[in-house]
């Protein structure tokens, strides 16, 4: 069952990835793209959040004579192929328990981004990457660990600096792993590792571009390659202010926006949430004691998140990245035995007593009839295997 488990995963994450070179294909020439938007950031005007990967995008255009946007779709394309080896050999040796299997198939981690085209490629592919080569390092080499930490982690700030609002999951995985206690010295000795990180995002805060500086990058762009600063960035001169990031979220509030993205992240993070209430941490002797239950203290770590939900407008986006995060992280422990799943109680769970034709109902139904859309005012959309399928066939084969 585990080697076709390995093979079905293998499928799944070729048929994406294939989708996804039509797809990016299609998109990257498109003038309003908002992922290319977000990779048109660079430092020609100045030193800025979200710039190097768009500044590396322009060494090489400018190195091989090429085309910006097709150095970008090559970019793309290979963050994308190495995002989905990791996923795999991340997940491989799972046996096959029906909630890993839900977990692994939410409609929020792998066909999110190929349903909802817009968020394909996105920027927060490099920190599921990055986070992925730090939760594949053995846990017993606590130097590779730390200078993963001091490594991975300002180059995640520099790439996306919202990672910082999801800090306490990487902290939390030091504090189970070095036993850290109340007050224990070990916690500092660990925390500095962050420090750079730390710099770098209040260097962002409290120095944004001037709108000189964003004229220059504007000008590069337009001059150079033919290009206009638009959506993500051109926001960085017209939400350069923490208060202005608030400010925007605040005539899309409602009641059915609230409700909808409660039951969004109840019935996604639904299987994951259920193996978090099954487990505990194994080494009782640390700040988290017997006291906290395993899910309560992921919506602990997660709280933070809730500001990135008000400052931002891809809700759907925050959702997903939010889940990426927590399912690796508690795969990371699970994996390396920091945590104890009751199994007794997760089998005796109504889900593991039905007939394997009625789970395989509940899993296609579950994985593959919905997911959320990108931003705040969006609904869910229905079917979303069907629709990836069907606009495959429509544009590129009929």
């Amino acid at each position: 069952m585990n080697k076709k488990f390995k093979n079905y995963l293998i499928l799944y994450l070729s048929f994406l990835f294939f989708i996804s070179i039509f797809v990016l294909y299609t998109k990257h020439n498109v003038g309003n793209d908002s992922t290319i938007s977000e990779w048109l950031i660079n430092y020609s005007g100045g030193f800025t959040k979200r710039g190097i990967i768009g500044e590396i995008s322009i060494f090489f255009s400018r190195l091989f004579d090429q085309n910006l946007r097709d150095i970008i779709y090559i970019f793309q394309l290979s963050i994308l192929g190495i995002y989905y080896i990791l996923v795999y050999i991340f997940f491989k040796n799972l046996y096959l328990e029906r909630y890993f299997l839900l977990a692994v198939f939410s409609p929020i981690f792998l066909i999110y981004p190929v349903a909802e085209t817009e968020v394909l490629a996105r920027k927060e592919v490099f920190i599921f990457v990055l986070f992925l080569l730090h939760a594949l390092i053995p846990p017993s080499n606590n130097n590779l660990v730390r200078i993963s930490k001091l490594v991975i982690l300002p180059l995640s700030v520099l790439i996306w600096e919202p990672i910082i609002f999801y800090l306490p999951l990487w902290i939390f995985i030091d504090l189970v792993k070095f036993k850290i206690k109340n007050y224990d010295k070990n916690l500092f000795n660990e925390i500095i590792f962050y420090f750079p990180a730390l710099f770098l995002a209040i260097i962002f805060i409290i120095n944004p571009l001037t709108p000189e500086e964003h004229f220059k990058m504007e000008q590069v762009l337009n001059k150079e390659f033919n290009e206009v600063c638009y959506m993500s960035c051109a926001l960085l001169k017209s939400k350069s202010s923490i208060y202005q990031q608030f400010e925007a979220n605040f005539g899309k509030y409602s009641l059915e926006v609230f409700v909808r993205y409660f039951l969004i992240i109840l019935i996604g993070f639904g299987p994951l949430f259920t193996l978090m209430h099954y487990s505990k941490l194994k080494q009782t002797k640390t700040i988290f004691s017997n006291k906290f239950n395993l899910l309560s203290i992921f919506l602990f770590l997660l709280s933070p998140v809730l500001l990135l939900f008000a400052m931002g407008y891809d809700w759907g986006r925050w959702v997903s990245i939010s889940y990426i995060m927590s399912l690796i992280t508690y795969f990371y422990l699970y994996k390396n035995s920091f945590i104890i799943l009751n199994t007794k109680k997760l089998n005796s769970n109504k889900l593991n007593l039905l007939r394997p034709k009625y789970f395989l109902y509940i899993f296609i139904i579950y994985a593959f009839t919905w997911n959320p859309k990108t931003v705040i005012t969006g609904d869910v959309a229905s079917f979303p295997l069907y629709r990836i399928i069907y606009k495959f066939i429509k544009i590129y084969l009929l």
